[in-house]
This record gives C-alpha cells, sequence and structure tokens, in this order.
C-alpha cells in the first residue's frame, strides 16, 4: 500500500525449547553402562579387552545391581577415560561418545551456545544427549542382532523413543522406552571378561658346580 512502511512482514516467534525433564540416578548410569556393555563386546579387541578397561566396568555392573548408581556413574567415568587414552584401538562411531570429551581449548566467545540463556543452553544439551542415546541404542541392537541375540523385541521401543523425541522432544516417555531398551541389551548381552594376564615363564634354577 502506498505510504505503507517497509518492513517485514510480522511472523510469530520460534517456540522456546521445551525444558529438559530430570533423569533418574538409575538412568544417568543405565544410560551409559548398556552401551559400555557392547563397547567392551566389539570385534576390534580381538577377543578381549584389557583388564585396565574391564575392571572399571566390573565395579560399575556391581554398584548397580547394588542399587548405588552414583558410584556406578563414577565407575563409567573412569572408563570414560580409559576408551579416551591412545593405546587402545580407536572405537567406531557412535560408541566413540562414551570417551571422555576433550574439547579443543578456545576463548567462551567462540563457543556458539556462549550466547544462549541458560535454560535453553540446558535444553540444547539434553537434546543433544537424547540423539547419542538414539545413536548408540540403534548401534547396539545392530551389533547385538549380527552376533545372533534376540532384540527383536527391543526395536519398537527404539522406534517409539525416535518418534517421542522428533514429536514430543525430551519427555518422560522418551526416556522410559529408551531405558526398556538398555534394559534388554543389559540382560541379553554377554558380561565382558579381561584377557588373562601371561605369566612370567619360570626361570630354570642354576646347576650347582662341582666342586
Amino acid at each position: 500500500m502506498p505510504g505503507a512502511p517497509n518492513r517485514p512482514p510480522e511472523t510469530a516467534a520460534a517456540p522456546a525449547p521445551p525444558a529438559p525433564v530430570p533423569v533418574t540416578p538409575r538412568y544417568r548410569s543405565l544410560a551409559r553402562l548398556g552401551p559400555s556393555r557392547v563397547a567392551l563386546l566389539l570385534d576390534l579387541w580381538k577377543g578381549s579387552p584389557s583388564p585396565e578397561l574391564v575392571t572399571p566396568f566390573d565395579r560399575a555392573e556391581t554398584a548397580f545391581d547394588a542399587g548405588d548408581f552414583d558410584g556406578a556413574t563414577n565407575a563409567l567415568e573412569l572408563l570414560s577415560v580409559r576408551f579416551a587414552e591412545p593405546r587402545w584401538p580407536t572405537l567406531p562411531e557412535p560408541f566413540r561418545l562414551l570417551r571422555v570429551p576433550i574439547p579443543a581449548p578456545m576463548p567462551p566467545a567462540w563457543n556458539p551456545d556462549h550466547a544462549l540463556a541458560p535454560a535453553d543452553r540446558e535444553a540444547k544439551r539434553a537434546r543433544r544427549e537424547a540423539d547419542d542415546q538414539v545413536s548408540l541404542a540403534t548401534a547396539s541392537l545392530a551389533w547385538a542382532g549380527a552376533h545372533g541375540l534376540d532384540v527383536t523385541d527391543l526395536v519398537s521401543p527404539l522406534e517409539q523413543a525416535k518418534t517421542v523425541l522428533a514429536t514430543e522432544g525430551v519427555v518422560p516417555g522418551f526416556y522410559e522406552r529408551i531405558e526398556a531398551v538398555w534394559d534388554g541389551i543389559r540382560s541379553r548381552c554377554p558380561r565382558p571378561t579381561a584377557t588373562k594376564a601371561r605369566s612370567a615363564p619360570a626361570r630354570a634354577e642354576p646347576e650347582p658346580s662341582e666342586a
């Protein structure tokens, strides 16, 4: 219309992402315990992983069974540090997500999340973690199926979790379904065992010299 100010049409503001749902200590430890079990069973270990990897995993399993979920999470933190050590084979994607993150040094202003409000930053982190869980669960079920384990009944809750995440976001329904997947993985995949340390060969006793 003549004389109207030249301004863009008004559009509705994008809805704010939903606030993340607090997760239970059980889920927080299980969400790492399940994929860690599969990671330690991968073929790259050529039979059995090192005791230095299995020991913190065993501690996490024992603590989890005892209901000590914080203790299980602490043990898994140590395992994530071990996974990141260069002396071990490199974990394939997405199991690399189980390694302790080592971000490159950068000024805070260079971080794209730096300008976000704390609530938005937390919502973005929760969504990223949920996406990682879907990737890990998908890869874990693929590994289990390829190794003769019947996990067909776990495909449905995983697909439901994907649907809930895409339509509703990080809500309790997502956690309930993905938690069912990890419970199934943990109960059906064998528990990793460590390689046995090689014993040093016995040294022959010197023969007594003749007088």
